[in-house]
């Protein structure tokens, strides 16, 4: 069975967001607080979230921050246990359309040095290495700065 399409998150998601953030992320999960603090910030900031067709599980979620030219991937997190489905790039897609319709030219991103899975969902969707952010995680690990240059064809 192929997800839902990512639709806008909503206050009463922020549990499930919660909670997979915990799942994707332990060593540095956002919390609850934080997740209410970004959809504050509507309509700069931007959350999809995508579900299983009838259920109530949460199979990933992604949020844009829109502020001009620049959009920022702030996250991107899918379930592990979803992983491998194509999750990760059908909410990447989306939030390039939501960027390129509220005027942005490129997209931009962090991601953790050693997480090849993500680096390679971003490189195959033509994300490029900008610079390297030694030791910017909590971790100690580095974070490399991404870029895409957004067009009609996302």
């Amino acid at each position: 069975m192929s997800p839902a399409a990512p639709r806008p998150a909503t206050w009463r998601d922020i549990p499930l967001m919660a909670g997979l953030e915990r799942a994707a992320f332990p060593d540095d999960p956002w919390t609850e607080a934080s997740l209410w603090g970004e959809l504050a910030q509507r309509p700069r900031r931007s959350y999809v979230v995508m579900r299983e067709p009838g259920s109530e599980e949460l199979l990933g979620y992604a949020g844009l921050d829109l502020a001009g030219d620049v959009a920022d991937v702030m996250t991107l997190a899918v379930d592990p246990h979803a992983r491998g489905r194509g999750i990760g790039g059908l909410l990447l897609e989306d939030l390039h359309r939501r960027a390129l319709a509220g005027g942005a030219a490129s997209m931009m991103l962090e991601v953790r040095s050693g997480n090849e899975p993500a680096r390679g969902l971003y490189a195959a969707r033509g994300y490029s290495l900008v610079r390297s952010r030694p030791r910017y995680y909590p971790s100690g690990e580095d974070a490399l700065v991404l870029r895409k240059e957004l067009s009609a064809d996302v």
